[in-house]
């Protein structure tokens, strides 16, 4: 048995963790010792932080600097009409408090940057991406590859969501292995101007917190390595490999990216090769 001290209250909540044969004591006790910062509390990340909440992580930064909004309501399930105005992050945190008040929320109000992230990050077992636009989830894949941090990674679109788990080993693969660069801006239109389905979120989100719990729990195959396609529309699902790349600019073998100082989170998310030292990059919040 494990050294896990819970009250009966928490064997109660926890029970169905516990007598799982994969779970168990030592792996309730390793989700509430775990540290995990989600990144946005929209669409994505309202079922990441609901789930992870729930199955007891035991603290759960978030990090988000919007507000809620009334359109946000038809996907963002942690939010409700009277969080209209407010702030997500408190929102997220009021509801985590009234699902399971074992959980230490920890908010980070601020628009993730390059010269905020790596202190962001600092510490977190795991990062969950559940951001919105190309610039932060590049920024978000080299801070974390660079800092040896896994990270969930998921997007939506219409009727599609990608799911992938990048877990910073030697021999894995990061984002940029993928997509070494951004698509032209205004080639990919975001939610906001292309929609989304609202359930999409939460299908695609409790992926991402599944592959969370794996990773905390150490059990199972991650998608570490590969990308998971889901097309709501025709309810498939498809898995592609994700090939570590030798000349990759952030985990190859002569890495033109030491730093998130190198790049410019923009519209390409290129490699900064002697652009305006000065310039302010552009970078969204999570929806």
């Amino acid at each position: 048995m494990s050294d896990l001290d819970l009250d009966p209250t928490q064997l109660d909540r926890y029970s169905r963790h516990i007598i799982m044969d994969d779970v168990g004591p030592d792996g309730q006790k390793a989700l509430l010792d775990a540290e995990v910062l989600v990144l946005g509390a929209g669409g994505l990340g309202a079922p990441i932080i609901q789930y992870l909440a729930a199955a007891g992580v035991g603290t759960l930064g978030v990090a988000d600097d919007d507000e809620v909004e009334l359109s946000n309501l038809q996907r963002q399930v942690i939010h409700g009409n009277d969080d209209v105005g407010h702030k997500k992050v408190d929102s997220a945190a009021d509801f985590v408090e009234q699902l399971n008040p074992d959980i230490d929320v920890r908010k980070h109000e601020l628009r993730v940057r390059p010269d905020n992230i790596e202190e962001l990050i600092d510490g977190y077992d795991f990062v969950v991406d559940g951001t919105d636009n190309f610039a932060t989830r590049y920024l978000v894949n080299d801070a974390c590859t660079l800092a040896g941090i896994p990270f969930s990674h998921g997007s939506i679109f219409k009727f599609e969501g990608q799911v992938t788990t990048f877990a910073g080993d030697d021999d894995s693969p990061c984002y940029r292995c993928l997509f070494p660069e951004a698509p032209p801006a205004g080639m990919v239109p975001n939610c906001a101007t292309a929609g989304v389905l609202g359930v999409l979120p939460g299908t695609v989100g409790c992926l991402q917190a599944t592959e969370t719990v794996k990773h905390i729990i150490g059990e199972g195959e991650s998608l570490d390595g590969s990308m998971l396609f889901f097309d709501a529309l025709d309810m498939e699902f498809d898995k592609v490999e994700i090939p570590k790349r030798d000349d990759c600019p952030v985990c190859g073998d002569d890495p033109a990216i030491e730093s998130v100082h190198d790049v410019e989170y923009t519209a390409s998310c290129a490699i900064d090769v002697g652009g305006d030292d000065e310039a302010e990059p552009e970078i969204e919040a999570s929806d």
